[in-house]
């Protein structure tokens, strides 16, 4: 279970007095503590659900880092961003601009989609299968790009 990895991977990054890895699991920890304890969580959480906390955190984090560089505030950036590529390890791996074409491709032919007016057909199948793999807003472009 990632509860578990993350736990056992702070005390590797704290005997590798490596700072940023520590800060970054231990606020990921904390968030995974809080939905355990939550009301009908049962003190469980599943990884399911561990995913989509670390999703959140790793999109927190870039829109974080993108607007302290807008801001000109680089060094905050930067910091925002070595804490994203951490959470990032436990991610499971993006699709690449073409595979994420390719689903879409398949998923428009499936759904029998042809116009942009299908787009909200399209949209619930693929939110759906590529959950995790593909970030919403790289779904959505692709897709209103292919029923154009």
């Amino acid at each position: 279970m990632l509860f578990e990895q993350i736990s056992k991977d702070i005390l590797e990054a704290m005997k590798a007095k490596d700072a940023v890895r520590r800060d970054t699991l231990r606020n990921v920890k904390k968030y995974f503590l809080e939905a355990k304890t939550a009301p009908g969580a049962n003190d469980e959480l599943s990884d399911d659900a561990a995913l989509k906390i670390l999703q959140k955190l790793a999109k927190q984090g870039r829109e974080s880092a993108e607007i302290y560089t807008a801001q000109g505030r680089p060094d905050l950036a930067e910091e925002e961003m070595a804490q994203v590529n951490v959470i990032e390890q436990y991610l499971p791996k993006q699709l690449t601009p073409e595979e994420l074409e390719a689903r879409l491709r398949a998923i428009i032919a499936e759904v029998g989609a042809t116009s942009a007016q299908d787009m909200g057909k399209v949209m619930g199948v693929a939110t759906k299968q590529l959950a995790g793999i593909a970030d919403g807003r790289a779904i959505s472009a692709c897709v209103r790009q292919l029923l154009a």
